[in-house]
């Protein structure tokens, strides 16, 4: 058997816990079809009619009997449910720390951008034993990030972000394939996922091509899309400044407040008047069709640094003022 690739490798640390599951359901099901079939021929010979005269009797319904096949089945469920919940829910969030790529899907390729500004296209390569998340859009349909090595699995979808996470255990190349049919030429949106050693992928990304880090790249969108001339530092602009507003709450003209993610980031470059910060005019004019789904990551990961500027400047103020 050890030649018959009856599952794809365990290369994560969710991959184990993914497989439990599925074996479990698996041996149910089979336990239940074997002794659903057996049940069904046994009574098919017991039972046949042996003459033409033959009648059987009436038989009466039996609630013990209704109520063990209705309880059975229900506490069977229940355990599938309360065991695929909490394995969603240990697996829903990035652990602290981790290393984040942006992924854009377009027909028929997958775009990757990472933090140091390298670009590959339908490769990725991360380091062994880091848990890494992965922030996607699409530029055109819905596709789905899928790694069966992984055991993970995700739409990925125009108009808006989604994230997934895993943390590589084997070094090696995994198969990634899109999951949702996106087009013609759907079978042949593939790629490779390149697991190196930690010094390894350290190496690759200094003997890769260069180029500008995401925030580097944004903070130059966002100097020649004429951003910087309305959202000044100092919020003395006609727009409010966007100094430590990642991550932190936003008050709307409406009184609502909401937390300045990337989806409100993103939300407020391509449709800036459907939520108007408090204090200030729907002047913004709207990005739609300027910026593409890459420039418009870079702009979010340059936004994100601003947030950690003023945390350090905070930390720098009260240092001096110590001092």
């Amino acid at each position: 058997m050890q030649g018959i690739p009856i599952h794809p490798d365990q290369a994560s640390t969710i991959a184990q816990s993914v497989d439990n599951l599925y074996f479990f359901i698996t041996a149910v099901t089979v336990f239940f079809s074997v002794l659903i079939f057996s049940a069904i021929f046994y009574f098919m010979i017991k039972y046949r009619r042996r003459s033409p005269d033959e009648r059987p009797k009436a038989i009466e319904g039996s609630l013990p009997l209704e109520i063990l096949w209705t309880a059975v089945p229900t506490l069977i469920v229940a355990v599938f449910f309360v065991w695929g919940s909490v394995l969603y829910f240990q697996n829903s969030e990035a652990p602290p720390g981790s290393m984040e790529i942006f992924v854009t899907g377009k027909q028929w390729m997958w775009k990757a951008e990472h933090p140091e500004g390298q670009r590959e296209i339908n490769e990725l390569h991360v380091p062994l034993g880091r848990p890494v998340k992965l922030t996607m859009t699409s530029e055109d349909v819905i596709h789905d990030f899928f790694v069966p090595a992984f055991r993970v699995k995700k739409d990925v979808l125009p108009g808006r972000y989604t994230s997934m996470w895993f943390e590589p255990t084997k070094l090696g190349t995994f198969h990634l394939f899109c999951a949702q049919y996106c087009g013609a030429f759907h079978a042949g949106m593939i790629g490779s996922i390149i697991v190196l050693e930690p010094d390894e992928y350290e190496q690759w990304l200094l003997g890769g091509v260069q180029g500008e880090t995401l925030e580097a790249a944004g903070e130059r969108i966002f100097k020649e899309s004429g951003c910087s001339t309305c959202h000044l530092a100092d919020g003395s602009g006609p727009a409010p400044s966007l100094i430590g507003v990642y991550g932190n709450t936003v008050r709307l003209t409406t009184g609502q407040t909401l937390t300045a993610d990337d989806a409100y980031i993103r939300e407020s470059i391509l449709s800036p008047a459907a939520k108007i910060v408090n204090g200030y005019k729907p002047v913004m004019p709207s990005f739609q069709g300027q910026l593409s789904e890459e420039q418009i990551l870079d702009l979010v990961a340059y936004i994100r640094s601003l947030g950690h500027s003023s945390d350090n400047a905070k930390g720098k103020q009260q240092e001096e003022g110590k001092q």
